[in-house]
């Protein structure tokens, strides 16, 4: 063996046992992943989050997934002849788009389980109907109705503990039914903070298409790595976070001061962001924490 091959050996050696701590703090807990974005069309992207998520099964964490599927509605909904609407930037959900949504929804929720179980990782697709796990009410946007778009009022979270208990990754799409059983599209953002609060998850990642929360939305060097509550208020007062992040950063902050350990933000584009984020010292997304936690746990 010549000394650069000792070096390459040497160096995957370096990486496990950067990754020791990160396995022995988190054992057994559990970390929800939002799934969506780049990530969900990109075919070398989707299989690369599935290894992320089955290899953080297989060292002994509790992995959720809740997916979304908005690119892929709106390409049914043009298949099927029909026009998308959006009021406020949010989908207008009229009853013809719902069993379009539906449907798309379900077909994505099946496709990741089967890639799961190609791995050899047990999997098993529900959507927030089953078990009454997300309960909703109708959801406004400036009080202008978008049709059955639905706001998580309430998560029973015991199917999601029963599959985790028997060693299944739970797979989760975003449709809810309201008191009279009507049902609802939801927001997966929403849906993934939700039940991370309802099953006090240790980690909340969301996979995105951006590298994370930018000081300057111009400057893609600007990414900060590490965010308490109390910073990520200050930086919204500021005005300078807009957009999607501006909904996804209040989330993050609402889920810290419900339970959640740390939310993390992650450029979903990156191959296997979710093991770098996790298991390196520095990471590569944005991580929120709650004011008393220490940033890094290791140091």
């Amino acid at each position: 063996m010549n000394d650069n091959e000792m070096n390459k050996i040497l160096e995957k050696a370096a990486v496990l046992i950067e990754a020791l701590p990160y396995i022995q703090r988190f054992n057994r807990k559990i970390i929800v992943v939002k799934y969506g974005g780049s990530a969900m069309v990109d075919e070398t992207l989707k299989k690369q989050v599935i290894q992320d998520v089955s290899l953080l099964k297989l060292v002994g964490f509790k992995p959720i997934i809740v997916h979304g599927g908005g690119k892929e509605i709106s390409r049914w909904v043009g298949k099927v002849g029909m026009e998308p609407v959006f009021v406020n930037g949010l989908r207008k959900t009229d009853l013809e788009t719902m069993e379009v949504a539906e449907m798309v929804l379900n077909k994505v929720n099946k496709s990741l389980v089967q890639m799961v179980e190609e791995i050899g990782v047990s999997a098993v697709g529900i959507s927030g109907k089953d078990a009454g796990l997300l309960k909703v009410e109708k959801k406004l946007s400036n009080g202008e109705d978008i049709g059955f778009v639905g706001e998580v009022t309430e998560v029973n979270p015991k199917i999601l503990f029963d599959l985790l208990e028997k060693d299944f990754i739970p797979i989760v799409c975003p449709i809810g039914m309201d008191d009279k059983y009507q049902t609802y599209n939801i927001n997966a953002d929403d849906a993934a903070c939700a039940i991370a609060k309802a099953v006090n998850a240790e980690k909340l990642a969301f996979l995105t298409d951006i590298k994370g929360v930018l000081r300057d939305t111009s400057d893609p060097d600007s990414l900060i790595s590490e965010l308490t509550v109390s910073e990520a208020r200050d930086l919204i007062g500021t005005g300078f976070i807009g957009g999607g992040m501006l909904p996804k950063l209040n989330n993050c902050i609402e889920a810290i001061e419900q339970g959640v350990s740390r939310v993390h933000i992650l450029d979903g584009r990156v191959a296997h962001c979710l093991l770098l984020e996790i298991f390196t010292n520095k990471g590569i997304g944005t991580a929120i924490l709650d004011d008393t936690e220490m940033k890094y746990s290791n140091e």
